[in-house]
């Protein structure tokens, strides 16, 4: 019983460190027959690599990082986090 039990709180006790990182990028196609030339800008939880593998490779995207952040918590059926604010300027305070 008290082995079952060290279990049980140990795999509770990990699942609160969860953590994942979110990726937001500029995206362009590279097709020039695509209907959409427009440029967008996505948030995704897919590293630069995966991201483009998956939507076809390098020439069918051209994708930029802008910026990257780590969300913690669970982390299934829920929307991104919200990136952490930016600081201006030197770092001093305001």
């Amino acid at each position: 019983m008290k082995v079952l039990t060290l279990i049980l709180t140990s795999v509770l006790t990990l699942s609160v460190f969860a953590e994942y990182r979110v990726y937001q990028y500029h995206i362009k196609s590279r097709n020039i027959y695509s209907f959409d030339q427009k440029s967008y800008i996505v948030t995704s939880n897919l590293d630069p690599v995966s991201y483009l593998a998956y939507h076809g490779g390098e020439g069918s995207l051209k994708i930029d990082l802008l910026r990257t952040w780590v969300c913690y918590g669970q982390t299934s059926g829920r929307n991104y986090c919200n990136p952490p604010i930016e600081s201006k300027g030197d770092g001093a305070s305001p």
